[in-house]
């Protein structure tokens, strides 16, 4: 199993103050000005080197980092926190200074299991504080009751349903933590794996809620998450704590 361990606390998002190519002077990016987005890593082909897509498909080249010991993986969601340094650093959007990254939990769709899915995908309440589609993924922040005693296990599951199509139920199992505590998660599902025919499809998520059963509907069109633009975006505020889920 994929595993994140979040735990640190965010910093605030300040905006930067205008755009040019220097970094150091008063016209251009200043190194105290940071920013803080949800990204995909994307590894390079020959080496260990990578570069990070943002939402909406904005690209950063790490021209300098502060981890120089992390790993990026394929197919993978991360927290970034960085400086921009310039823009239009040869193929990319910006340069930038990365200050530090977290890995985010990312997974694939899961499979409908019929009548085991409440016993192994589970069916504890969550509250959700965020949910939007973004690089070809589902990105859901979350809120939920918390022991510490387990690790809670998360997914996205798939439902067959012939009113419903594109039907999926958000799956949360505590494994009986002993819940004291509301901590919050952050979770990636790839959605290459839908048929989309290349048209926008409306995806139907089913949260069980402390309130009850809600449903909640985003849009997902993979032609338009590869359009590009010029603009370093704040996917995400930084506020609270995040813990280990899988």
């Amino acid at each position: 199993m994929k595993t994140v361990k979040l735990i640190f606390a965010c910093a605030s998002v300040l905006a930067a103050s205008c755009v040019c190519n220097s970094c150091m002077d008063d016209d251009g990016y200043s190194l105290g000005n940071v920013w803080y987005s949800m990204a995909t890593v994307v590894p390079s082909d020959d080496s260990p080197t990578y570069y990070l897509r943002l939402d909406h498909g904005t690209t950063l080249w790490p021209a300098a980092t502060n981890i120089p010991w992390y790993v990026p993986k394929e197919k993978h969601r991360a927290l970034a926190y960085y400086t921009v340094l310039s823009d239009t650093y040869y193929d990319y959007d910006h340069a930038v200074k990365v200050l530090d990254i977290q890995d985010v939990l990312t997974k694939p769709i899961a499979e409908d299991r019929g009548e085991e899915n409440d016993s192994y995908f589970g069916n504890d309440p969550v509250r959700i504080l965020d949910l939007w589609v973004g690089d070809g993924y589902l990105n859901v922040k979350f809120e939920f009751s918390y022991g510490g005693s387990v690790k809670h296990f998360i997914n996205l599951v798939k439902r067959n349903s012939e009113d419903t199509p594109r039907y999926f139920e958000f799956r949360h199992n505590a494994y009986q933590d002993n819940a004291y505590v509301q901590r919050k998660g952050i979770v990636s599902f790839d959605l290459s794996s839908l048929e989309t025919g290349g048209e926008e499809i409306q995806l139907t998520i089913r949260v069980k809620t402390p309130e009850g059963e809600k449903d909640y509907t985003v849009k997902y069109n993979p032609e338009s998450e590869e359009q590009t633009t010029n603009t370093v975006e704040q996917a995400l505020s930084g506020d609270g704590d995040f813990v280990e889920i899988v």
